[in-house]
């Protein structure tokens, strides 16, 4: 029997990513192969960033349907959590398309290689940027194994940094209200 988490997975997952060791230009363009490359080359910086309990398993790790087949970005063990957290990378911002992707490679990942041992494998969506409407109608509101975090290539600025807060404070604000009941003052007409 697999024991509960002794840690949630969302004391470890980093929202965002800071990856200015790459030294990839902003000016530039680059394509997912590499970003791939460039952590791989860095992996020990990346581990650094991703933060405590990672280790490295593999690269483009190759799963299977009957007629398909998948290639997982990275994948790493997580090894406080005892469970595999599987990487997607995306060099642009989060598409509704790649949350059911990571879906899928979490479930197949499920079925074909996570043992009784471990604990429910884990997905990140690494990407540049995230709409939070994107995040709240999908998979990933509902979903405590999925997760969407936002790389930067460079830590921001002090005003960067200042309206980041802001805009999380935003979105916050926002999600408050949304989970709050309707105010007391609020009554429906009669008919």
């Amino acid at each position: 029997m697999i024991k509960p988490l002794a840690r949630r997975p969302e004391e470890f997952i980093r929202d965002p990513y800071v990856l200015e060791f790459l030294q990839i230009p902003t000016s530039s363009s680059y394509l997912e192969r590499d970003l791939e490359q460039a952590l791989i080359n860095k992996l020990q910086q990346f581990l650094l960033e991703l933060g405590k309990g990672f280790s490295f398993v593999s690269r483009q790790f190759r799963i299977s349907t009957e007629t398909s087949e998948f290639y997982i970005d990275l994948v790493f063990y997580h090894f406080i959590l005892k469970c595999f957290v599987l990487i997607d990378l995306k060099t642009g911002k989060l598409a509704h398309q790649d949350i059911g992707q990571m879906d899928m490679y979490v479930r197949l990942f499920k079925d074909q290689v996570k043992t009784d041992g471990d604990n429910p494998t884990i997905g990140i969506l690494l990407c540049t940027e995230k709409d939070e409407t994107v995040v709240r109608y999908s998979v990933l509101n509902d979903n405590s194994q999925l997760f969407a975090s936002r790389y930067k290539l460079y830590l921001p600025s002090e005003q960067e940094l200042i309206e980041e807060i802001e805009h999380e404070k935003d979105i916050m604000r926002r999600q408050e209200i949304n989970r709050s009941p309707r105010s007391a003052s609020y009554r429906p007409k009669s008919p």
